[in-house]
């Protein structure tokens, strides 16, 4: 019936509620990560310009000690280089890190829009509900009341042919009287005419 459909929608749309506030959480989660991996990576960066100065000043010294420095200069030169790997590596993951979390941020907004649209929905389910509730409650009460005035109609109805029955009666009871009324006005005619011929046969005597 529809009240089931409305709870099951109901249930659904509470469901969608708190599968939507674990992803915000997720994403909460991976934009701290993402925080403290570009903590991390900045951390890498400022070593590898250490390095890089470091072996700058190490390339300079071995220029200076002349030829007893040359292998030490070209350690020094292979360090640079991998520092300098090491700082562009660095700003490629810093720059990823940038945009995982601006879109790690535009999640958790779309998710946010979504869990209070669901949030909405869910508000509209629970009145929806206790709407129909009414309605049914209502319907019910109208139905009882349809019920009532069909038997109220009925009791009407065996009154009136009670009446009419009664009617009938009176009426069968009157012409019954009419006809008895008449025969003992006959009767009566009958006897006065017989107490008339008495008289005059009283006086002629």
């Amino acid at each position: 019936c529809s009240s089931d459909l409305v709870a099951h929608r109901d249930g659904v749309a509470r469901e969608a509620v708190a599968r939507s506030r674990e992803a915000g959480n997720a994403m909460a989660v991976l934009d701290r990560a993402g925080l403290q991996i570009g903590e991390v990576a900045k951390l890498i960066s400022e070593i590898a310009s250490q390095t890089n100065l470091l072996a700058l000043n190490a390339t300079i010294e071995a220029a200076r000690a002349g030829e007893a420095g040359k292998g030490f200069a070209v350690v020094a030169g292979e360090v640079k280089n991998l520092a300098a790997q090491t700082a562009r590596a660095t700003d490629e993951i810093s720059g990823n890190i940038t945009a995982i979390q601006a879109a790690t941020k535009e999640a958790v907004a779309a998710i946010g829009e979504i869990d209070t649209t669901i949030g909405q929905l869910d508000e509209s389910s629970t009145a929806i509900a206790a709407a129909v509730e009414q309605q049914t409650a209502a319907t019910g009460e109208i139905a009882r009341n349809i019920d009532a005035g069909s038997r109220g109609t009925a009791e009407v109805t065996q009154n009136v042919e009670d009446v009419a029955r009664q009617i009938s009666d009176a009426g069968a009871i009157c012409t019954q009287l009419d006809h008895t009324f008449g025969a003992m006005a006959d009767e009566i005619a009958a006897l006065g005419r017989n107490v008339d011929g008495l008289l005059r046969e009283l006086r002629a005597g």
